[in-house]
């Protein structure tokens, strides 16, 4: 597996995987997280998307960051399309390399709590639960974690 940075306004994959998981999320939570992403966003100098592709060629994943603060970025839409094959944890390990490449210190992130398959990934993977923040702060169906990375 390989890695694309991509900005996904200019990407029918990353566009494909996107509405993939929002309908993911949507049978899952009753919401499909559209709200809580910008693609503005990933066009910011700190920002990154990226696209797993697999042997064949073919985009089997999706994530990014963006920037909350000048130490902290936010982990965003990480998506595998197919389940089992470590995509996911490819793809976080990717992004937590970009961050680190761009000084940030720390990578901050939300999922509901009803969407247990996540919240165990993010556990498995090295995040830690921290108190909601931002938008997510006395929202009881968010669960936020954070990792610290080294510069």
């Amino acid at each position: 597996m390989f890695f694309i940075e991509t900005n996904p306004k200019d990407s029918p994959e990353a566009k494909e995987l996107l509405e993939e998981l929002s309908m993911y999320l949507m049978q899952i939570t009753g919401a499909s997280g559209q709200n809580s992403f910008s693609l503005e966003d990933m066009e910011e100098v700190r920002s990154c998307f990226v696209l797993a592709i697999n042997q064949d060629g073919k985009a089997v994943g999706c994530g990014a960051i963006r920037a909350i603060s000048n130490e902290i970025a936010e982990v965003k839409r990480v998506y595998a399309r197919e389940k089992g094959k470590h995509i996911g944890s490819d793809i976080l390990t990717y992004l937590e390399g970009k961050a680190k490449s761009l000084g940030f210190t720390a990578l901050w992130l939300e999922t509901r709590i009803i969407n247990e398959q996540a919240v165990k990934f993010y556990i498995k993977n090295g995040y830690v639960k921290r108190d909601n923040y931002g938008k997510y702060a006395g929202n009881k169906e968010a669960v936020c974690f954070e990792k610290l990375i080294q510069k």
